[in-house]
C-alpha cells in the first residue's frame, strides 16, 4: 500500500499567474479560478494539476550550471512531426531554446519557461 499519493508539483516563481498561464497554455489545461497572486493552480483534464507559487526574491536556476542546479524540470511530449511547431508556440508564449536536438540525433530539446525554470520537448510516438 502507498504511503501517500501525488497531489501536485509546486514551482516557485516571482509572478504564479503568469507562469501559470504559460503552462496552460502549452498543455492547453486550465487556470483555476482567482484565488489571489500567491498560489494558482493548473488542472489537466485527469486531474493532474500544477501549481504556481509566488516567492519574493526567487533566483532561477542556470542550465546546465553545477552552481545554480536545475533542481527540477518538466518533460512534456510531443509527437515528432510536431516538434517544430511546438517549438514556434513555446517561443511565442515565452519560452527561450537553450539547447536543440543536435539536428534531430536526440529525442528532446531544452528550454527555459518565461521564469526560468528548464522544460523539454520530448519527442513521443
Amino acid at each position: 500500500m502507498a504511503i501517500a499519493t501525488m497531489n501536485c508539483t509546486v514551482l516557485d516563481c516571482p509572478d504564479p499567474r503568469r507562469l501559470a498561464q504559460f503552462y496552460a497554455e502549452v498543455l492547453d489545461w486550465k487556470v483555476e479560478p482567482d484565488e489571489g497572486n500567491e498560489w494558482v493552480d493548473v488542472t489537466g483534464p485527469g486531474g493532474q494539476r500544477l501549481a504556481f507559487q509566488a516567492s519574493p526574491g526567487f533566483v532561477p536556476p542556470q542550465w546546465p550550471s553545477v552552481e545554480h542546479a536545475q533542481q527540477l524540470h518538466l518533460d512534456l511530449d510531443v509527437p515528432k512531426e510536431r516538434l517544430d511547431e511546438a517549438e514556434e508556440e513555446v517561443i511565442k508564449l515565452g519560452a527561450r531554446l537553450v539547447q536543440g536536438d543536435d539536428g534531430g540525433k536526440r529525442g528532446f530539446r531544452v528550454y527555459l519557461d518565461p521564469a526560468g525554470h528548464p522544460f523539454c520537448l520530448c519527442v513521443c510516438d
